[in-house]
């Protein structure tokens, strides 16, 4: 079953782990993350950027994940829209039955200018007010984080204020709360290793104890993986991404959802790129494919157990969106 996100990081933040959200642009991505989740016994965001749904069209999209919920039943599934940019946006989403959106109001529709907090309170509350009867959760995000990736960010940094999220949060009425606090999109996130605001995390899960946080622009970029790269071919000096550490050390601070996407293509490139150099004879796609399959499905396994997600998918009670209504009633 489909399932909205809420149900998976309320249980996340009582029992202090949380859910990586997996970007998709294809069907070995979603079978790569249900392959996973499926061997640890995860529960699981799949999760789709705009960007993915212009290159896949939203239908092709949003059936693929479907067809990962009917063929792994035991497994409660959350589809995402993340960096949704508007209402219309989320609209569409809604009408292919995502169950879970965000709604990235802090910045303006390009999703390269940053909004103001007004701005961001508008179009934040005008989502929840059009989703909540509908039983399908919220999350928003206050403050920009760094870099740019899938053409979203402003490439400014702006750490979120713990006491303007409490206020936001009592205004928008949202579920979860993306928050900055020096992470950034893409792979070439930091210079040297990142020092991140962790204290921000602890302040607001003080104030909002019952909120459940989400960090984006997490991936780990692991040296391993970058190295794979470029040893058959690939360019990626210097890439650096957020230590696994600093993501697991705020994990009991309510931090429920943590995105990860660049760790993603990075492995699944390396893999191909390796059938390319060692065995250029190969032509069908079948040959590389499956390989960066198989090599995506070992990482995101790794994750879900580093993240604590791994065996609790049998311990949360799978619920429709028509039950959830009840939430905001």
């Amino acid at each position: 079953m489909l399932v909205p996100s809420k149900i998976l990081l309320d249980h996340a933040l009582k029992n202090k782990y949380c859910v990586g959200a997996f970007n998709v642009n294809n069907m070995e991505q979603i079978q790569a993350i249900m392959q996973a989740a499926s061997e640890t016994l995860s529960p699981v965001i799949v999760q789709a950027s705009r960007g993915a749904l212009k290159y896949s069209k939203m239908i092709y999209l949003q059936k693929l994940m479907e067809a990962a919920s009917i063929d792994n039943p035991e497994i409660p599934v959350t589809i995402h829209l993340d960096h949704g940019n508007s209402l219309a946006t989320v609209k569409e989403a809604v009408a292919l039955k995502f169950t879970s959106v965000m709604i990235d109001g802090s910045l303006d529709e390009t999703g390269k200018i940053p909004n103001t907090y007004e701005q961001n309170v508008a179009v934040t509350k005008s989502v929840v007010e059009y989703c909540h009867p509908l039983g399908i959760t919220v999350e928003g995000e206050l403050g920009t984080l760094g870099g740019i990736e899938d053409g979203v960010g402003s490439g400014k940094v702006q750490l979120t204020d713990p006491d303007q999220a409490v206020q936001f949060v009592k205004e928008t009425g949202v579920d979860s709360l993306a928050v900055a606090i020096g992470t950034s999109h893409g792979a070439y996130k930091f210079k040297v290793a990142p020092k991140l605001a962790l204290d921000i995390v602890k302040t607001i899960h003080e104030k909002l104890p019952n909120l459940a946080l989400v960090m984006h622009g997490s991936s780990s970029v692991p040296e391993e993986l970058v190295a794979i790269v470029n040893k058959y071919g690939g360019k990626m000096p210097n890439a650096k991404g957020v230590p696994l550490d600093q993501i697991q050390s705020v994990i009991p601070h309510g931090v429920a959802k943590v995105n990860v996407d660049t760790d993603g293509r990075i492995t699944m490139t390396g893999a191909i790129r390796k059938v390319f150099v060692e065995q250029p004879e190969k032509f069908d796609p079948r040959d590389y494919l499956k390989p960066a399959r198989e090599a995506l499905a070992k990482m995101i396994a790794e994750r879900m157990k580093a993240f604590g997600t791994a065996g609790h998918a049998k311990e949360i009670k799978q619920i429709s969106l028509e039950e959830a209504k009840k939430f905001y009633e």
